[in-house]
């Protein structure tokens, strides 16, 4: 497996305890295209630096924390504190209940792992659970402290394996109430349902994954490649940083070009063209004096 586990430890079911290790099912960098700011004189990157509100510059490591309270308003806590704060792991995933599938609301599901046995000596106990929940059709819910912060997690059935779903917290989804309550109340005519339907099933087909692509960035990125293709790519700091070097190459072309005309000559070749340059050079113009 190339992948490195975002976690290890072992699942718990009361007295049962299988070594498992979490490894992230998605990959999060590929969902967009980033760019950085670059200073088109230059090619540097911008780097922008911490200032105040006043415009003047403070350094990184005079700065802490603040929980914005009220506008302007803010409460500063300090690295210590936040460290003090951090729950200590017991290396197991705790499950405390198991529910029924068709009572999760999928709103509360986010990122998704993969959970896997870490071991020979692993792969009967995790069977055991997995088979368990298959055939009651129930999902488990789980604690487990990752990094210092403990994590709530939703663990289904897929296949052979076990995929592990961080739940987001009450607080993090909104109420659907509030956006569908104002929904009229209407009944749609069962003709145009029926039409409805008709057009669903011409437009029917299989679930795809492949096909889910992002369009706007896989264009993004074949513009990347394009223009890298037709115009090369930048390196940073090259204008700044290579014009000392281009006109170290403008004046070694120069110097060659002199060389090759005689301005670089050897002692003994100054010796042997000085006659040619002194015949070359033209004789001034003798006066005469006018007769009679």
């Amino acid at each position: 497996m190339a992948a490195r586990p975002a976690w290890n430890g072992h699942l718990k079911l009361s007295l049962v305890t299988c070594p498992v290790a979490l490894y992230k099912a998605t990959e999060a960098a590929k969902r967009g295209v980033s760019f950085n700011l670059i200073d088109p004189k230059t090619n540097d990157r911008i780097r922008m630096k911490p200032q105040d509100a006043s415009g003047e510059e403070v350094q990184r490591s005079d700065l802490v924390k603040g929980y914005q309270v009220d506008k302007n308003l803010y409460v500063t806590v300090t690295d210590d504190e936040l460290r003090a704060l951090k729950v200590e792991s017991n290396g197991a995933i705790q499950i405390e209940r198991f529910v029924p599938e068709a009572e999760i609301d999928r709103l509360y599901w986010d990122q998704p792992y993969y959970l896997v046995p870490d071991g020979d000596l692993a792969v009967e106990p995790y069977a055991v659970i997995r088979e368990a929940m298959r055939q009651g059709g129930q999902v488990a819910l789980a604690r487990v402290v990752m990094n210092g912060r403990e994590r709530q997690f939703a663990l289904e059935v897929r296949g052979k394996g076990i995929v592990a779903h961080a739940i987001r917290t009450h607080q993090e989804v909104r109420d659907a109430g509030a956006y569908f309550d104002r929904l009229p109340e209407t009944k749609p005519d069962a003709a145009m349902v029926t039409i409805a339907k008709q057009i669903l099933t011409q437009h029917a087909g299989p679930f795809d994954p492949a096909s889910f692509v992002d369009r706007y960035q896989a264009a993004v990125l074949e513009l990347v490649e394009r223009k890298k293709a037709e115009q090369g790519i930048v390196r940073a700091g090259s204008r700044s940083r290579e014009e000392p070097r281009e006109a170290q190459i403008i004046d070694l072309m120069a110097a060659l070009k002199a060389s090759l005309g005689g301005g670089a000559a050897t002692s003994g070749d100054r010796r042997k063209r000085a006659p040619a340059k002194a015949a070359a050079k033209p004789a001034p113009a003798k006066r005469t004096r006018k007769v009679g």
